[in-house]
């Protein structure tokens, strides 16, 4: 008789139990396959958002500031046209000294 009792504990009580047990971790892990799906999915999307972003701000500095040659060309015209003015202030200096010579 005591086979019985065990039978039936097993076929009445484990039996179910086990397969709610087996039915909860496999609803589980599809639960999760499918957030973790969502997730990469959305982690892409942002991803592609901020790539797009990243390229028109590369685009708008690329339009909006100036080449390092540009610069240096910039800067030697500035600096040659300095040269001159100076050049000119010496001469009108040299002139008025000597006019006030004469005097």
């Amino acid at each position: 008789m005591p086979t019985l009792d065990l039978q039936w504990w097993i076929s009445v009580v484990d039996v179910p139990a086990m397969s709610a047990l087996f039915w909860l971790i496999w609803r589980v892990k599809t639960q999760g396959e499918m957030a973790l799906r969502d997730m990469q999915a959305l982690l892409e999307a942002r991803t592609m958002q901020l790539r797009d972003g990243l390229n028109a701000h590369k685009l708008e500095t690329a339009k909006s500031y100036a080449r390092l040659s540009h610069v240096h060309s910039l800067e030697d015209r500035l600096t040659s046209h300095l040269l001159r003015i100076e050049a000119k202030l010496d001469q009108t200096a040299l002139k008025t000294e000597a006019l006030k010579g004469q005097k």
